[in-house]
């Protein structure tokens, strides 16, 4: 006869160990939670200070009245009135200056008046004041104004218009644009996505597909992690010793024609951003292509095919939106550095255009650092104003690169 095992007590502290493992979740659950909102509370922050800068009052004084130029107001005026008072008041250089931009007769009366308020009036800027201070306090700010400076007036000004995203640089805070800063970062950051992204990708699929597991890929692939931690400065550093001085021929253009130019171009700085976003690339696609499953290699190879057509049909179309993942990573890196372009010697006041990859440059990050680096008020209000300008760029990027993401992935679904 078996004999029977006494009966097993049950554990009266698996209750109480239940209640603590519950009690650590909470209390882990409002940990990240306050970490979220603290992070929220600090990007609404930013956004506040930014957005309180773009626009507000501001007390401005004219070096010639504007009743001395016509016994009606100047917004009544004619195109052909307000071009008659430009040919009056301005010498026939600046006249021919303006026409070579654009035709006077080819502007609209707004534009006619801008610039006969810029050129002729020369209005001076005496003070500006945050959007918020403007809305709550704006009696008592015209009042301050009005008993310091008798000629001065208070307008309401947004510093983000569309004068400033068309003008290019001024030395004059009112007359100042983003329109050369804004081509020389388009310029550049599609020639860094077209140069990064091919290499980027391939050096992922030979890593991954192609290259034997040994000591020579692994030696490789800590390299390539260690890159990604490599301050951006350095990059500034290679770009300059490399693309600016030693490939000085190349990339200034001198090799296909191009005189007046140096090595610090548009083709040198996307060179450089293409080196410091090429180990996010590489590994955010190692990543994608690692996760497709090994079943979908093997069934193609089942089939026939070669490790080509099974990488190009099936492991690149599924490992696709993981690739724009890492892709968006990497453009927004880009998009928003200073320091390489600081280094490569990006202009701080330029008023060209870029036509091509070899012309001098600027971008909005040094724009904005040129701003915020000037005493004046009012070019800290441009700087903001910059900075709107860069994060809608930045998101349209990103809402591009999303998209294209979101279509693959449906595909594949």
């Amino acid at each position: 006869m078996t004999p029977r095992l006494p009966a097993r007590e049950p554990d009266r502290t698996l209750p109480a160990r239940l209640a603590a493992r519950h009690r650590r979740a909470r209390a882990w659950q409002v940990a990240f939670l306050a970490a979220t909102v603290v992070g929220i509370l600090g990007l609404l922050a930013l956004l506040y200070n930014v957005l309180d800068e773009t626009a507000g009052l501001v007390a401005i004084e004219y070096n010639v009245a504007p009743a001395t130029l016509s016994d009606r107001p100047l917004e009544e005026l004619s195109s052909e009135e307000l071009i008659a008072i430009l040919e009056d008041n301005l010498r026939r250089r600046q006249i021919t200056q303006l026409n070579e931009a654009q035709p006077l007769a080819e502007r609209s009366t707004e534009a006619l008046l801008q610039v006969v308020v810029d050129e002729v009036l020369q209005t001076q800027i005496i003070d500006t004041w945050p959007l918020v201070d403007s809305l709550l306090r704006r009696a008592e700010i015209e009042a301050e104004v009005k008993a310091k400076h008798p000629n001065a007036q208070v307008v309401f000004r947004s510093w983000l218009n569309r004068n400033f995203l068309s003008a290019s640089m001024a030395s004059r805070a009112e007359l100042a644009g983003v329109r050369t800063a804004l081509f020389g970062s388009l310029w550049m950051i599609s020639l860094t996505i077209v140069i990064a992204l091919p290499v980027g990708l391939g050096a992922a699929i030979y890593l991954e597909e192609y290259a034997s597991h040994g000591r020579l890929q692994r030696l490789i692939q800590s390299n390539i992690d260690n890159l990604a931690g490599v301050p951006s400065i350095v990059y500034g550093m290679l770009g300059l010793a490399i693309f600016v001085r030693v490939l000085e021929r190349f990339t200034s253009g001198a090799a296909f024609g191009v005189a007046d130019s140096n090595g610090r171009t548009i083709i040198s700085a996307a060179l450089t951003m293409a080196l410091l976003i090429l180990p996010i690339l590489i590994i955010n696609a190692q990543e994608a292509i690692r996760a497709v499953p090994n079943s979908l290699r093997q069934a193609s190879y089942g089939l026939g095919a070669t490790q080509w057509q099974t990488i190009w049909s099936h492991v690149l179309p599924n490992a696709l939106p993981g690739i724009l993942t890492g892709a968006i990573l990497a453009i927004s890196r880009a998009v928003g550095e200073t320091a390489p372009l600081i280094v490569i010697g990006a202009s701080t006041f330029i008023t060209l255009d870029p036509e091509g990859p070899f012309s001098k440059f600027t971008a909005l990050p040094i724009q904005i650092y040129n701003w915020t680096a000037r005493a004046q008020v009012e070019f800290h209000n441009l700087a903001a104003a910059a900075i709107i300008v860069l994060l809608v760029l930045l998101l349209s990027l990103n809402a591009t690169a999303i998209l294209l993401r979101n279509r693959f992935s449906r595909r594949l679904n």
